[in-house]
């Protein structure tokens, strides 16, 4: 090799050094995970708050019921869905596993099943608006249950993605994890 000042060695450029400076590729996967789940999170803290202002519009009484409509029963569950994105987001400066699988696991119970429950609750109301065309909920003037249908929809979509992308996530941490333990 070459020192500071003088000649390089005969037969390098001094770019032989390139393969080395290669991230590995789960560490990248890591990164990128890390950046998708937080797309996510920052999308699932959005629909948490427009169901926040849409449960504290119908309760403190702001507007009108035939603008705002109180809130279904599956929306008080769901506004402890914030707490398992919390925990995603604790897991990613030290890449904790347990958070990690705490989030995923507290999903499934305070996001996802809170949405089936909310699906399962709007389904009458949902047919009658379809057959009968009579909605007595409104939204500023949307039906209350096709606003909300939309949200869970969108939700659910949200909530799924992100226990995809942290199962992929997992499963880098785990291959480094092993990696570290072989040497």
């Amino acid at each position: 090799m070459a020192s500071r000042g003088g000649p390089r060695a005969a037969g390098t450029d001094g770019s032989d050094f390139q393969h080395r400076e290669r991230v590995a590729s789960h560490y990248q996967m890591s990164v990128s995970l890390k950046s998708e789940i937080k797309k996510l999170i920052y999308t699932h803290v959005g629909i948490w708050l427009l169901l926040l202002a849409q449960m504290c519009v119908g309760h403190l009484k702001l507007l009108p019921h035939d603008q705002v409509a109180m809130p279904y029963q599956w929306e008080y569950p769901y506004l402890l869905s914030i707490l398992p994105s919390l925990l995603g987001l604790l897991s990613f400066p030290r890449n904790n596993i347990s958070y990690l699988v705490l989030s995923m696991i507290s999903t499934g119970l305070f996001s996802m099943a809170p949405l089936i429950y909310g699906a399962m609750e709007m389904f009458p109301m949902a047919q009658q608006l379809y057959r009968h065309g009579k909605a007595y909920r409104f939204i500023f003037g949307f039906s209350a249950v096709s606003v909300m249908y939309l949200v869970v929809v969108v939700a659910a979509q949200v909530h799924g993605w992100q226990l995809y992308y942290s199962k992929k996530l997992l499963d880098s941490w785990f291959t480094s994890t092993q990696e570290k333990k072989k040497k």
